[in-house]
């Protein structure tokens, strides 16, 4: 990180920041190319790891993308605030990020992929333990993003 007085290390603070936000961007690898989808998402932080959880179809882009490259980057911002000035070099902005690397899965056992809808359910609505119907569970693909990696800044 190039300006080390903006980095945010308390963990806390960072994992407050990230249950408040409810878009991830997934970074994959697409033939050489980068292709970026903003997913909703759910998380668990144990013993100091992120897991991410999102959903998708079981068919498309970033579900091929997801069997064939599991390296993934991500980024979730937030507090974006414009902050004017009378030049247009002046201009900045508050802001808070985090960003990182991991290895993208399938969820493929039952019970982790209702945990991981309930997760993503929780970020979305504050409430968890849903019901799923065995038709909604067999159309849906639960996406696991494990993190490797992973870096806080700010500017406020």
């Amino acid at each position: 990180m190039r300006r080390n007085d903006r980095e945010i290390t308390d963990k806390r603070a960072i994992e407050e920041f990230i249950s408040k936000q409810q878009i991830i961007r997934i970074g994959l690898i697409d033939n050489g190319e980068v292709y970026i989808v903003p997913v909703n998402y759910g998380y668990t932080y144990i013993n100091g790891e992120y897991t991410f959880y999102f959903h998708g179809a079981k068919a498309g882009k970033k579900y091929e993308l997801a069997g064939s490259n599991p390296s993934v980057g991500f980024e979730i911002d937030g507090k974006y605030k414009l902050l004017p000035s009378e030049t247009a070099c002046g201009y900045s902005a508050q802001f808070q990020s985090v960003i990182g690397n991991g290895v993208l899965s399938i969820v493929d056992d039952e019970e982790e992929r209702i945990e991981g809808l309930n997760h993503l359910m929780e970020q979305l609505t504050d409430k968890c333990n849903y019901e799923y119907s065995k038709e909604m569970l067999s159309s849906v693909t639960v996406f696991k993003l494990q993190v490797k990696k992973l870096s806080c800044k700010a500017k406020f």
